[in-house]
């Protein structure tokens, strides 16, 4: 018997071994970490149980046989962060360059399948050169079978992807497909096809990091939630970040206990939007001193940041926060920031985490390179994610809600559960210059005329009480309850029923 224990213990040490000491070297030269080393940070300490480990590819071609190591380039199993139960697996980049073979994508599979049975978070760890050639098309098969559990996953268990190596081809469709994407700055990148391939088809010369690197996807094209400076930070706020999901879409969100009270009052608030109608102020400053001690995650800092997108807490548990900024663009709604907000909002939805939204947003950004885009299609995905939306939803109006897009941001015509306004809250079709430059043509060469009937429409129309008459505002609130008033409503809230028509599933605008 001891003979077999120590045989077991020989080939656990090789397996944890990767593809050996060389290139474990290498991997740390880069200022990366192996797989397991990733997953040691992430989960608590101890709390690792892995799966797999002796798996080995079943490749004959090309002289695999011979090349055969145990797990097979990716790491498996489960453990918790903070005590909560959570899946995980960790592609092995000093195992065949992390490729994906038909076994390795059966492990992913395998722990997908089992996050799914008990209703827990899949985090994966993506570090790889791609399908396995060797393998051809069962690699290839494997990607696919990935695929469909990411899709099968998506809205039941919360999946995050943590991009720290290369991430190209066919293989970036299974990030792209889960919740939430954090990128490595300088080491992680992701594209469907090479700079190499890109230069051959369209003889332009780029980098891999100008092409698909983290600043590229975290402040272009949007691909990616969040990026930062090492493996470690990235590792370290995913925990952080961890906190606010719930486990699944049956289980409720999760509870932290908290000493911030419901009531406390923000007397700052009161001074916090410019009496001048035009000039500017951080949204971001109402959102940090309504939520629970100022703990708030944002996401896709660096993209549409015309939007604010991110978590924080109301009485100790998770609400999603949707606000316009009006540091940027004037808080407009353009193509970018209405894709940001409908993709978070559909989110929360699906695990049912309240939305707090914050409006500030004089419309929907107006030119030729918006329209000749989409802004139609894009704007209206917001919109559909809005109304789709069944998750307890409250809504403050703190400025300026014109036109279409008032409509468009949880207003009580899409089912917004409580909406207030704050006395400065101008609720309108558009703001008075636009509007009484349209109503009082004749008078349009006159200024002292215009602005004298400007200030009139101000009065009578550009405030919430207008709203307020018709029942689409609930109450006017002194900003400073703005905190007190939100809590409150959350709470009537908590045993919200409210069911979609039956259907197999809409046709929203993509």
């Amino acid at each position: 018997m001891r003979e077999i224990l120590e045989q077991l213990e020989k080939k656990r040490e090789l397996a944890k071994q990767g593809g050996g000491l060389k290139r474990i070297r290498a991997q740390h030269s880069k200022g990366k970490l192996t797989a397991r080393e990733r997953i040691e940070v992430l989960l608590d300490e101890g709390s690792f149980e892995e799966w797999d480990i002796f798996v080995e590819h079943r490749c004959t071609d090309f002289g695999m046989q011979d090349k055969a190591i145990p797990g097979d380039g990716v790491v498996i199993g489960y453990g918790t962060i903070n005590g909560r139960l959570v899946f995980i697996y960790s592609q092995d980049f000093t195992v065949f360059g992390g490729s994906l073979s038909e076994t390795h994508a059966e492990k992913i599979c395998k722990v997908m399948d089992h996050a799914m049975r008990v209703g827990a978070p899949v985090i994966g760890i993506n570090d790889s050169g791609g399908a396995r050639i060797q393998e051809g098309v069962a690699s290839l098969g494997g990607y696919a079978e990935v695929f469909q559990r990411n899709v099968m996953a998506s809205g039941v268990i919360p999946q995050i992807s943590l991009v720290m190596g290369p991430c190209a081809g066919g293989a970036v469709y299974s990030p792209a497909i889960t919740d939430f994407i954090f990128m490595v700055e300088d080491s992680a990148y992701m594209f469907v096809t090479g700079p190499d391939v890109v230069k051959t088809v369209t003889h332009e010369e780029v980098s891999a990091e100008d092409l698909g690197g983290a600043a590229t996807h975290t402040r272009r094209s949007g691909v990616a939630d969040l990026s930062f400076e090492n493996e470690v930070q990235t590792l370290l706020m995913t925990r952080r970040f961890f906190n606010f999901l719930p486990p699944n879409n049956r289980d409720g969100v999760p509870h932290r206990e908290t000493a911030d009270p419901q009531d406390r009052s923000e007397p700052s608030l009161d001074t916090l939007v410019p009496d001048n109608p035009n000039l500017p102020y951080d949204i971001k400053e109402l959102i940090v001193k309504v939520v629970d001690e100022g703990d708030f995650f944002e996401l896709q800092t660096g993209y549409a940041k015309n939007i604010v997108t991110g978590f924080g807490r109301m009485e100790g548990k998770t609400v999603g926060v949707v606000a316009n900024q009006p540091m940027v663009l004037a808080g407009c709604l353009d193509i970018s920031a209405s894709i940001k907000g409908a993709r978070f909002v559909r989110f929360c939805d699906s695990f049912n985490i309240p939305i707090v939204t914050f409006v500030d947003v004089p419309g929907f950004m107006p030119g030729t390179a918006q329209e000749h885009g989409g802004i139609i299609t894009h704007g209206a995905k917001l919109l559909y994610a809005y109304a789709e939306c069944t998750a307890p939803k409250v809504t403050v109006i703190t400025r300026k809600a014109y036109g279409g897009a008032y409509d468009v941001m949880a207003s009580k015509h899409l089912r917004g559960d409580v909406n207030f306004a704050w006395p400065s809250a101008e609720i309108a079709v558009m703001g008075p210059k636009g509007a009484v430059e349209i109503i009082f043509r004749e008078e349009s060469k006159n200024p002292q005329q215009l602005e004298e009937r400007a200030e009139e429409y101000r009065r009578k129309f550009a405030n919430p009480f207008v709203a307020g008459r018709r029942g689409f505002i609930d109450d006017v609130i002194f900003p400073r309850n703005t905190r007190k008033r939100i809590c409150r409503s959350l709470a009537m809230l908590q045993k919200k029923k409210l069911q979609n028509p039956w259907k197999k599933h809409g046709n929203i605008p993509l």
